[in-house]
């Protein structure tokens, strides 16, 4: 079995410190009791400040979504609880060629993992909850330092909670509330924005556009506020607003 990449380059570890995390060591951690615990809360929410290629979150999310399906009663239940797993998991790298990575191996654990469950349940794969597990990666997984608290361009780094609203009845489909915050804001307790902040949006960017030669992060790009309504957790694809 071939050995394990720990670093790309010796340059890359003088400048910025990087070295991946060996899966062994991300078990062991994981495998922790206090962490096994929060794992086990289908809510509790995960934040890797250096995420690099995903070792820690992809792991952890193929474990919550083991924890999704064995919580599941039905299909449709497992549809929203898979989407609810995946939402809690928080991520902010650095480098832009570690973000491709790590986007592309959180939807591809995700993809395998739901649909390993839904053949468990007898079920087929719903696109819908598929499209919006994109939306929720491109969300959560955000480029940028967390030092600083920055991204590239001198923004603050934007982070979405995807709040769960009551139930009506307990077999009634699963709602949420979209709401966005900086990081700043997050660590500082603040919630003044009531989760609609004034940001720059770039319109329908799609989970793998960095892999498109054409993809020009500046098109299309407004300044304004955001206000998601409340959906299903599984058509947050449809990005609906109040406009």
């Amino acid at each position: 079995m071939a050995s394990e990449k720990i670093i790309k380059s010796s340059d890359r570890v003088k400048n910025i410190g990087e070295v991946f995390t060996p899966l062994k060591t991300v078990n062991l951690m994981l495998d922790q009791p206090e962490i096994k615990a929060k794992i086990e809360e289908l809510t509790a929410t995960f934040l890797e400040p250096a995420a690099g290629e995903g070792a820690f979150l992809v792991e952890l999310l193929r474990r919550k979504m083991e924890v999704a399906l064995k919580q599941s009663e039905n299909i449709n239940d497992y549809n929203d609880k898979s989407l609810i797993a995946l939402s809690t998991l928080y991520g902010i790298e650095l480098m832009e060629d570690n973000m491709e990575v790590l986007v592309m191996r959180m939807y591809r654990q995700f993809a395998e993992s739901y649909n390993k469950g839904m053949f468990m349940l007898g079920g087929q794969p719903d696109k819908q909850v598929l499209d919006s597990a994109i939306v929720i990666i491109q969300a959560n997984m955000v480029q940028g330092n967390a030092l600083t608290k920055l991204n590239a361009s001198g923004e603050p780094l934007i982070f979405s909670e995807w709040k769960l609203l009551p139930k009506a009845r307990k077999d009634a489909r699963q709602k949420v509330q979209r709401l966005e915050y900086t990081f700043q804001d997050i660590l500082d307790g603040n919630e003044e924005s009531d989760g609609k902040i004034n940001k720059e949006v770039a319109e329908d960017i799609d989970l793998l556009s960095f892999l498109d030669e054409d993809y020009d992060p500046e098109k299309d790009v407004e300044d304004k506020k955001v206000n998601y309504l409340p959906v299903k957790i599984t058509e947050v694809y449809k990005k609906l607003t109040d406009e």
